[in-house]
């Protein structure tokens, strides 16, 4: 590992420093959208 890669990679583990990024909010919407997917592909199904 570099030694300029060291620092970032810190950083991201620490959290980032985005106060923007709700972890519940990523997380759910995250959740939604994978959701959303498996009804999707359930529903559009034609094999059967």
């Amino acid at each position: 590992m570099t030694a300029s890669a060291l620092p970032a990679l810190t950083r991201l583990a620490e959290g980032g420093g985005h106060d923007s990024l709700n972890p519940l909010l990523t997380g759910g919407s995250a959740l939604f959208i994978l959701l959303m997917l498996l009804f999707l592909v359930t529903r559009f199904n034609k094999d059967r």
